[in-house]
Protein backbone atom coordinates (compact mmCIF):
# COMPACT_ATOMS: atom_id res chain seq x y z
CA UNK A 1 0.00 0.00 0.00
CA UNK A 2 1.27 3.74 -0.92
CA UNK A 3 2.01 5.64 2.29
CA UNK A 4 2.39 8.71 0.73
CA UNK A 5 -0.25 9.73 2.20
CA UNK A 6 1.24 10.00 5.62
CA UNK A 7 4.27 12.79 4.22
CA UNK A 8 4.17 15.56 6.39
CA UNK A 9 1.18 14.08 8.65
CA UNK A 10 1.29 14.63 12.42
CA UNK A 11 0.99 11.34 14.16
CA UNK A 12 0.54 11.03 18.17
CA UNK A 13 1.41 7.50 18.99
CA UNK A 14 0.44 6.25 22.81
CA UNK A 15 1.53 3.09 24.32
CA UNK A 16 -0.09 1.69 27.24
CA UNK A 17 0.79 -1.13 29.32
CA UNK A 18 0.95 -4.42 27.51
CA UNK A 19 3.57 -6.98 25.85
CA UNK A 20 2.68 -5.73 22.44
CA UNK A 21 4.52 -2.50 23.50
CA UNK A 22 7.51 -4.12 21.16
CA UNK A 23 5.44 -4.02 17.82
CA UNK A 24 4.92 -0.46 18.55
CA UNK A 25 8.12 0.40 18.00
CA UNK A 26 8.04 -1.21 14.26
CA UNK A 27 5.29 0.95 13.80
CA UNK A 28 6.94 4.06 15.17
CA UNK A 29 9.62 3.47 12.39
CA UNK A 30 7.45 2.57 9.72
CA UNK A 31 5.42 5.74 10.39
CA UNK A 32 8.31 7.72 10.07
CA UNK A 33 9.69 6.13 7.32
CA UNK A 34 6.19 6.57 5.57
CA UNK A 35 6.89 10.41 6.13
CA UNK A 36 5.31 11.13 9.25
CA UNK A 37 5.86 13.20 12.51
CA UNK A 38 5.36 10.82 15.07
CA UNK A 39 5.34 12.02 18.90
CA UNK A 40 5.03 9.55 21.04
CA UNK A 41 2.99 9.52 25.16
CA UNK A 42 3.71 6.51 26.98
CA UNK A 43 1.86 5.13 30.50
CA UNK A 44 4.24 4.44 33.31
CA UNK A 45 3.14 1.17 32.93
CA UNK A 46 3.80 0.35 28.96
CA UNK A 47 7.53 2.28 29.87
CA UNK A 48 8.19 -0.95 31.99
CA UNK A 49 7.69 -3.18 28.76
CA UNK A 50 9.62 -0.63 26.47
CA UNK A 51 12.46 2.18 27.12
CA UNK A 52 11.15 5.73 25.94
CA UNK A 53 14.81 6.00 24.93
CA UNK A 54 13.65 3.56 21.73
CA UNK A 55 10.88 5.96 20.78
CA UNK A 56 13.30 8.74 21.17
CA UNK A 57 15.74 6.93 18.53
CA UNK A 58 13.06 5.77 16.15
CA UNK A 59 11.11 9.52 15.99
CA UNK A 60 13.89 11.54 17.08
CA UNK A 61 11.34 13.39 19.39
CA UNK A 62 10.90 13.74 23.20
CA UNK A 63 8.69 11.14 24.44
CA UNK A 64 5.93 12.13 26.56
CA UNK A 65 5.36 10.46 30.19
CA UNK A 66 3.96 12.07 33.01
CA UNK A 67 0.89 14.00 32.80
CA UNK A 68 3.12 17.00 34.66
CA UNK A 69 5.86 17.27 32.98
CA UNK A 70 6.32 20.74 31.45
CA UNK A 71 5.27 21.28 27.70
CA UNK A 72 7.20 23.12 25.15
CA UNK A 73 7.16 27.42 24.98
CA UNK A 74 4.82 27.00 28.49
CA UNK A 75 1.98 24.65 26.33
CA UNK A 76 0.27 22.53 28.50
CA UNK A 77 1.03 18.81 27.08
CA UNK A 78 -1.97 17.01 27.62
CA UNK A 79 -3.40 20.14 25.31
CA UNK A 80 -1.11 20.59 23.01
CA UNK A 81 0.03 17.26 21.91
CA UNK A 82 -3.30 16.07 20.43
CA UNK A 83 -3.92 19.29 18.97
CA UNK A 84 -1.46 19.20 17.20
CA UNK A 85 -1.82 15.67 15.79
CA UNK A 86 -3.35 14.46 12.41
CA UNK A 87 -4.23 10.83 13.82
CA UNK A 88 -4.28 9.53 17.19
CA UNK A 89 -3.00 5.93 17.59
CA UNK A 90 -3.47 4.03 20.77
CA UNK A 91 -1.00 0.58 19.92
CA UNK A 92 -1.51 -1.30 22.16
CA UNK A 93 -4.63 -0.64 23.88
CA UNK A 94 -5.17 -2.66 26.93
CA UNK A 95 -8.68 -3.06 28.16
CA UNK A 96 -7.69 -0.21 30.77
CA UNK A 97 -7.38 2.53 28.37
CA UNK A 98 -10.19 1.17 26.42
CA UNK A 99 -12.31 1.66 29.45
CA UNK A 100 -10.60 4.54 30.64
CA UNK A 101 -11.47 5.88 26.75
CA UNK A 102 -15.23 4.82 27.01
CA UNK A 103 -16.12 5.99 30.10
CA UNK A 104 -13.95 9.49 29.70
CA UNK A 105 -12.00 8.96 32.71
CA UNK A 106 -8.56 11.25 32.60
CA UNK A 107 -6.33 10.18 34.94
CA UNK A 108 -3.04 9.61 33.13
CA UNK A 109 -1.29 11.53 30.20
CA UNK A 110 -2.65 8.69 27.24
CA UNK A 111 -6.37 8.95 28.75
CA UNK A 112 -6.29 12.70 28.92
CA UNK A 113 -4.95 12.97 25.58
CA UNK A 114 -7.48 10.63 24.18
CA UNK A 115 -10.64 12.55 26.00
CA UNK A 116 -8.39 15.93 25.18
CA UNK A 117 -8.10 15.39 21.41
CA UNK A 118 -11.65 13.77 21.01
CA UNK A 119 -12.92 16.87 18.57
CA UNK A 120 -9.47 17.58 16.68
CA UNK A 121 -8.26 13.89 15.37
CA UNK A 122 -9.65 10.89 14.27
CA UNK A 123 -8.47 8.02 17.02
CA UNK A 124 -7.85 4.45 16.07
CA UNK A 125 -7.02 1.84 18.58
CA UNK A 126 -5.16 -1.20 18.68
CA UNK A 127 -6.58 -3.84 21.04
CA UNK A 128 -4.74 -5.86 22.59
CA UNK A 129 -5.13 -8.10 25.96
CA UNK A 130 -6.35 -11.75 26.99
CA UNK A 131 -8.68 -13.24 25.87
CA UNK A 132 -10.77 -13.46 28.90
CA UNK A 133 -10.41 -9.87 28.94
CA UNK A 134 -11.51 -8.88 25.87
CA UNK A 135 -13.97 -11.42 26.26
CA UNK A 136 -15.60 -9.82 29.32
CA UNK A 137 -18.89 -8.16 28.61
CA UNK A 138 -17.59 -4.73 30.01
CA UNK A 139 -14.79 -4.80 27.21
CA UNK A 140 -17.15 -6.06 25.13
CA UNK A 141 -19.75 -2.66 26.03
CA UNK A 142 -16.61 -0.54 26.02
CA UNK A 143 -15.23 -1.19 22.40
CA UNK A 144 -19.33 -0.94 21.34
CA UNK A 145 -19.48 2.97 22.81
CA UNK A 146 -15.79 3.29 20.88
CA UNK A 147 -17.42 2.09 17.89
CA UNK A 148 -20.44 3.90 17.71
CA UNK A 149 -18.51 7.00 18.52
CA UNK A 150 -16.64 6.51 15.79
CA UNK A 151 -13.48 5.66 17.10
CA UNK A 152 -11.23 3.65 14.56
CA UNK A 153 -10.64 -0.34 15.58
CA UNK A 154 -7.67 -2.71 14.53
CA UNK A 155 -7.54 -6.21 15.60
CA UNK A 156 -7.62 -7.79 17.41
CA UNK A 157 -6.40 -10.66 16.54
CA UNK A 158 -5.78 -14.55 17.67
CA UNK A 159 -2.82 -16.70 17.93
CA UNK A 160 -0.46 -17.26 20.73
CA UNK A 161 -0.91 -14.95 23.62
CA UNK A 162 1.81 -13.87 26.34
CA UNK A 163 -0.10 -16.09 28.95
CA UNK A 164 1.18 -19.21 26.61
CA UNK A 165 -2.64 -20.04 25.36
CA UNK A 166 -4.05 -19.02 22.11
CA UNK A 167 -6.92 -17.23 21.02
CA UNK A 168 -7.90 -13.71 20.53
CA UNK A 169 -6.20 -10.59 21.87
CA UNK A 170 -3.01 -10.09 20.25
CA UNK A 171 -2.61 -6.66 19.01
CA UNK A 172 -2.53 -6.19 15.04
CA UNK A 173 0.91 -5.98 13.72
CA UNK A 174 2.64 -2.80 12.80
CA UNK A 175 1.22 -3.30 8.62
CA UNK A 176 -2.07 -4.09 9.93
CA UNK A 177 -2.27 -0.64 12.03
CA UNK A 178 -0.40 1.56 9.15
CA UNK A 179 -3.12 0.42 6.64
CA UNK A 180 -5.91 1.58 9.13
CA UNK A 181 -4.30 4.13 10.23
CA UNK A 182 -4.39 5.61 6.29
CA UNK A 183 -8.31 4.07 6.39
CA UNK A 184 -8.89 6.73 9.16
CA UNK A 185 -6.98 9.63 7.29
CA UNK A 186 -8.79 9.65 4.26
CA UNK A 187 -12.05 10.70 3.55
CA UNK A 188 -14.33 7.47 2.06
Amino acid sequence: MDTSPLKNREILLCLTGGIACYKSADLASRLVRAGAGVSVAMTESATKFIAPLTFQSLTHRPVHVGLWEAGENYNIQHIALGSQADLMIVAPATANIIAKIACGIADDLVSTLALSSASSCPLLVAPAMNSAMLEAPATQDNLATLRRRGVHLVGPESGRLACGVEGAGRMSEPQQILEASLSALLPA
